[in-house]
């Protein structure tokens, strides 16, 4: 016979009888979303510095100071004399040193090898993070359900990523270029907004439980996730042609606002040959492309605001009110840094501006496809 219960016995005390749960529910790794989650911050937080130190080392013209690709060897930097000088005599040897550098110092050689071996390693810390991290949760058994190929997915997109940049960095070593190719390092921060944007998006989905993400499923939002779909491509987009832009340093070609040189088009804007490389290296048609863009982005983003600020769930309406703002607040910051000759300062503040606004629009989109749960009087 069993004993008499009071009301205000806590029935989650209880233990369970009779059998023990299954290995196969959804509610069993609960503790391991919460630590596969903090992970994933931390790799978030690595590739937001790797897009930081990536810009500043474009703008301080240090990306072709290491002219060798080596994983592993090149982990170390030059511990003697001899290697450094070994180091700048490679460096010598290239176009940007020939034909603009020439007569550096070794003291203003290492300046720069600085700023792109802590790029470099940067990557290499990234890439073992990600290592440990996956490894140590698998070995445990600690992945969810359905895990297993997201969670690896990045970290091959991150060995990806290292296969480009060197791609990139070859493309200024030889046949007379100063930079690498603008449109590679555009290929190379692109993908960088990719892994930014899955690693945020499995963040998203791991800050909640996988039955309430069923449930609040039912309750998206088609129309909003959409809008706001189409606002992260032309947002992405919008970064390619950014690339381009700090690829050839086209920032600080016009700095009038809002025409190009007291005109509304660039002056001569297809004067190379063949007709494709002015989309790429003409510094007037590159700026051009990137605000016109802009002005996309931001009239389109007020259209999604619009939307977004009208929804009935509160959460939701807040994410897209902070989309909104980061849109505007871009769009300004843009036309601030063009007006002053691009600065590293606004340079840097400009990029770090659109990993924000990157993530505002992926957490207005989360939320209108898993909108969070509200009482009908807040509602």
């Amino acid at each position: 016979m069993s004993q008499n219960r009071t009301i205000f016995e806590d029935v989650s005390t209880d233990k369970p009888t009779g059998s023990t749960p299954s290995k196969g529910r959804i509610d069993r790794p609960a503790g391991a979303r919460k630590a596969i989650r903090a992970w994933l911050i931390a790799l978030f937080a690595l590739v937001v510095a790797m897009i930081c130190v990536g810009g500043l080392t474009r703008l301080t013209d240090s990306g072709l100071s290491i002219t060798e690709w080596r994983p592993v060897t090149g982990a170390l930097p030059p511990m003697n004399a001899e290697g450094w000088n070994s180091e700048f005599a490679k460096y010598q040897e290239i176009p940007e040193y020939t034909l603009q550098n020439k007569g550096m110092s070794l003291s203003e050689f290492k300046a720069i090898y600085w700023w792109e071996w802590g790029h470099r390693q940067l990557g290499r810390v990234i890439g073992l993070v990600w290592a440990v991290g996956f490894l140590g949760f698998l070995a445990a058994r600690k992945i969810p359900t359905g895990w297993n190929k997201r969670l690896l997915g990045i970290g091959l997109l991150g060995g990806l990523q290292g296969a480009i940049g060197w791609w990139m960095v070859s493309s200024g070593l030889d046949g007379g270029m100063l930079d690498v190719a603008s449109y590679r390092l555009a290929v190379h921060l692109g993908l960088a907004f990719v892994i930014l944007g899955f690693i945020a998006w499995y963040v998203f989905l791991l800050s909640r439980p996988e039955a309430q993400l069923l449930q609040a499923r039912r309750d998206r939002n088609p129309k909003l996730f959409g809008l706001s779909t189409g606002l992260l491509h032309l947002s992405f987009i919008q970064i390619l042609l950014g690339a381009l832009v700090a690829g050839i340093d086209a920032g600080r070609g016009f700095t009038d606002w809002p025409l190009m040189g007291g005109h509304i088009f660039p002056p001569d804007p297809f004067a190379l040959e063949p007709l494709w490389r002015n989309f790429f290296e003409d510094e007037g048609l590159v700026q051009f492309m990137h605000r016109v863009a802009g002005y996309l982005v931001f009239i389109f983003g007020i259209v999604v605001w619009s939307r977004g600020h009208a929804s009935a769930n509160g959460a939701t309406r807040r994410a897209f009110d902070v989309m909104g703002a980061l849109v505007a607040f871009q769009v300004v910051l843009g036309v601030v840094t063009v007006m002053n000759g691009a600065p590293l300062a606004l340079g840097i503040a400009h990029q770090l501006g659109a990993v924000a606004l990157w993530v505002a629009v992926l957490r207005a989109r989360f939320l209108a496809q898993y909108p969070l749960p509200q009482s009908i009087r807040r509602a």
